[in-house]
């Protein structure tokens, strides 16, 4: 049974962001980047099944991007992934990753494709759904558990408004994971050193239409002043709506 996680290079959670000056991406000058905490998830649930002998015969990391994110997924052999691969794109919209990722891991038969619920930076929460629907596969979306059961099935726990929701699939599938579904792991030295040798492929992008490019990126607007009303003036609260057309 073979496992592809889904990785995204992020900023880091504690970065001030800044723009460049004409708006057009991300400043990255000091920015350090990490793998998505919620694909880390994907990524911890992917060895816990290798470690629990589940017949886990490999697990590959994969990402969309130019040489800046191999280090990251460096960081996720370290931890534990066997091999890596880099689609040599840079990441467009939603759609555009979600295809490169559907046409490489076509006919290679993973039994279960991981990816985070979102990643930090744009917090789109599209990629996981569209890789499934490109790929035809089902998918299991904000999963809290997952376990393996036979005849080459899955149980999940996920959260749904109000409560939560407990489903079981055929594999393969595609699984979105957010906190719950594994602990994160920090690469040992052994981990580090064995991450040097091991395999990070680096394969062409295909020909796929970039349906949002960017125009640009701006802060959202400073919050404005807040008018308060004491509990006995009702009437004024009242007044102050209907002057402001929202009753």
């Amino acid at each position: 049974m073979k496992i592809l996680v889904c990785i995204s290079h992020v900023p880091d959670t504690t970065t001030k962001i800044q723009f460049e000056a004409d708006k057009s991406g991300l400043n990255k000058a000091g920015v350090t980047f990490i793998i998505n905490p919620y694909c880390e998830y994907g990524l911890s649930k992917a060895i816990g099944f290798q470690e629990e002998g589940k017949n886990i015969t490999g697990i590959t990391a994969i990402c969309v991007g130019g040489p800046e994110v191999e280090p990251t997924l460096r960081k996720a052999l370290a931890i534990g992934a066997d091999d890596a691969v880099r689609i040599d794109a840079n990441a467009g919209d939603s759609a555009f990753v979600a295809r490169q990722i559907a046409d490489y891991a076509r006919g290679k038969d993973f039994s279960i494709i991981f990816t985070g619920k979102e990643s930090i930076d744009f917090n789109g929460a599209l990629v996981p759904g569209m890789l499934a629907e490109y790929l035809g596969l089902p998918f299991v979306s904000f999963a809290t558990e997952m376990d393996l059961i036979a005849h080459e099935r899955a149980r999940f726990k996920r959260e749904i408004d109000g409560g939560e929701e407990i489903v079981e699939t055929a594999l393969p599938v595609v699984v979105s994971c957010q906190k719950g579904i594994a602990e994160w792991r920090i690469p040992n030295m052994r981990g580090i050193m064995a991450a040097r040798k091991k395999p990070l492929a680096v394969v062409s992008p295909t020909a796929v239409k970039d349906y949002t490019p960017t125009v640009s990126f701006d802060y959202p607007p400073a919050k404005g002043s807040c008018q308060y009303f004491e509990p006995a003036n009702a009437s004024g609260l009242v007044t102050a709506l209907v002057n402001k057309g929202l009753i």
